[in-house]
């Protein structure tokens, strides 16, 4: 088990390399100052719902898409 220490994991979040020390999506999505309201999320390619954030745990290698709609014209 954890000796109290924060350990830094590293993943790949919309093609890019990210170093953090969240355990959860949801604390990605809020670390990387994205409103968790208007953002669809999957991790390794599999969708995870706005409700399912919290309980999604992040390892090493995960790949994380965070993607926000976009108005213009």
């Amino acid at each position: 088990m954890a000796t109290g220490t924060s350990s830094s994991i590293k993943l790949v979040v919309n093609g890019l390399s990210v170093t953090t020390a969240v355990v959860t999506l949801a604390d990605l999505v809020a670390e990387l100052g994205h409103d968790a309201k208007r953002v669809a999320t999957a991790v390794n390619g599999d969708f995870v719902a706005a409700k399912a954030r919290d309980f999604q745990a992040l390892k090493s290698g995960d790949r994380v898409e965070i993607v926000s709609a976009r108005q213009g014209g």
